[in-house]
């Protein structure tokens, strides 16, 4: 009787042993799916065409160069082409306009908008307003100051945003004492307007992608407004202890 021998595995494949079958992890909610996008640019960092630091690209700017040469920003990275990155600072984006480091970039002459500026931030407003919206649609958000509390007090606010104008007292007793959950301030009619209301000032995110996304856009709003925003008067709760 001849024995038969182990065949090798062939070349390239695995043996069925060392086979290991994997998932994908899955978000939440189909809200957080929305938010949480794979980057067609590889690497977890972007340099800034202007200070040549990297960043999370999360709190960056991207553009990209449309066919007629106009550079186009692109809010959501999503857009084809190359991307052009910078840090989200109003003179950090005045510097590259001015000095023609998107041409540069670019490798191409290219057309920069002379209201560029202020196309972005009506951007981040609008997304900063939508995401709001997601929030309250699927149940991750809420408006007003018992509601917020109880959440509060419950474990269950991963960001409290406070709206343009509020108490700094009144906030410290909204927290109380709670100094983990990250503040950060919005204008007022921006919360109105997401929650439908004609006045708002106080409202809650549960923790997930969605109060990561919105902390983030929130980043990029400062930046280019120059921090016309007022941040919470509560050194504890100010944006160093929250981690940005």
């Amino acid at each position: 009787m001849v024995s038969r021998q182990k065949q090798p595995p062939r070349k390239g494949r695995l043996p069925t042993s060392e086979i290991h079958q994997t998932q994908t992890p899955s978000p939440d909610s189909d809200i957080e799916l929305d938010l949480i996008e794979l980057d067609d640019e590889k690497g977890p960092q972007r340099r800034c065409i202007v200070s040549r630091e990297s960043g999370n690209p999360e709190v960056m700017l991207r553009f990209v160069v449309a066919p007629d040469g106009t550079v186009v920003p692109d809010l959501a990275a999503k857009l084809p082409g190359r991307g052009i990155w910078l840090s989200a600072k109003r003179d950090v984006l005045e510097t590259a306009r001015t000095r023609h480091l998107f041409s540069r970039a670019a490798r191409q002459p290219v057309k920069v908008p002379e209201d560029i500026a202020q196309v972005l931030v009506s951007g981040i407003e609008a997304r900063l307003v939508q995401g709001l919206g997601l929030a309250r649609r699927a149940g991750q958000a809420l408006c007003g100051f018992v509601k917020c509390r109880e959440w509060i007090a419950a474990g269950k606010a991963g960001l409290v945003i406070q709206g343009s104008g509020g108490s700094p007292d009144e906030l410290r007793r909204l927290i109380s004492g709670n100094n983990k959950v990250p503040v950060r301030t919005l204008p007022a009619q921006m919360l109105a307007t997401a929650f439908g209301r004609e006045h708002a000032v106080y409202v809650v995110i549960a923790p997930g992608a969605l109060a990561q996304r919105l902390m983030a856009e929130h980043e990029r709003f400062l930046g280019l407004t120059d921090g016309l925003v007022p941040e919470p008067r509560n050194e504890r709760l100010g944006r160093e202890q929250a981690g940005i």
